[in-house]
C-alpha cells in the first residue's frame, strides 16, 4: 500500500499517493498531476524554472520532496489567474514584455508573487533584482522583470488600498 498526503493545489483538496517517497513536488506535480506549467531546467535548485508557493512561501520544486508537504497548500502558475482575470503580476509581466522564449516564466512570476507578499519588492530596482536572484532567465529579459514587478507591486497595493476603503 503506497503511502498518501493530502494537499491542497489551487485551491482544490487532492489526496495523492505516493508510489516512491522519493518523488519531489516538481515531478509530482509535472507528471501524476498533469500541471506542466512549472517547468523542469536545472533540477539542482539553481535556475528557479520550477518555483511554486509552498504555504505562500517561494520554493524550489525540484528540491522539495512532496512526502514532506502533507497538509499543504500549494500554488503553481495555473491556479494564479481569478478565472479569466490574470493576476497582477502575469498582467504586468505581458504588459512590460518581462519574457522572450518563455520558459522561465511561470518559475518567474511565482517568484515575483512570493517577492510581493513577502513585502519585500518595494519599487527599488535593486531590491527587486536581488530579491528575484534564485530565477535565472538565459534570454535576459530582467529589465522588463524588474519594471513587471515594480508595476504590480504598485498595482497590488492600489487594490489592496480600493479594497480596505
Amino acid at each position: 500500500m503506497s503511502p498518501s498526503i493530502s494537499l491542497t493545489i489551487n485551491g482544490e483538496a487532492r489526496a495523492v499517493a505516493l508510489d516512491d517517497p522519493r518523488v519531489t513536488l516538481l515531478d509530482l506535480l509535472r507528471e501524476r498531476l498533469d500541471l506542466p506549467g512549472t517547468k523542469k531546467g536545472c533540477d539542482r535548485g539553481q535556475c528557479g524554472a520550477c518555483t511554486v508557493l509552498v504555504d505562500g512561501r517561494r520554493v524550489n520544486s525540484c528540491l522539495t520532496l512532496a512526502a514532506t508537504l502533507d497538509g499543504a497548500e500549494i500554488t503553481t502558475i495555473e491556479g494564479l489567474a481569478l478565472g479569466e482575470e490574470l493576476h497582477p503580476v502575469q498582467a504586468a509581466f505581458i504588459e512590460n514584455d518581462a519574457f522572450q522564449c518563455g520558459y522561465c516564466t511561470p518559475g518567474q512570476i511565482m517568484s515575483a508573487v512570493g517577492l510581493i507578499s513577502e513585502g519585500s519588492a518595494g519599487d527599488d530596482p535593486e531590491r527587486i533584482r536581488e530579491g528575484m536572484s534564485g530565477n535565472i532567465c538565459r534570454c535576459a529579459a530582467y529589465h522588463g522583470i524588474t519594471i513587471a514587478v515594480q508595476e504590480a507591486t504598485r498595482n497590488m497595493i492600489r487594490t489592496d488600498k480600493e479594497d480596505a476603503a
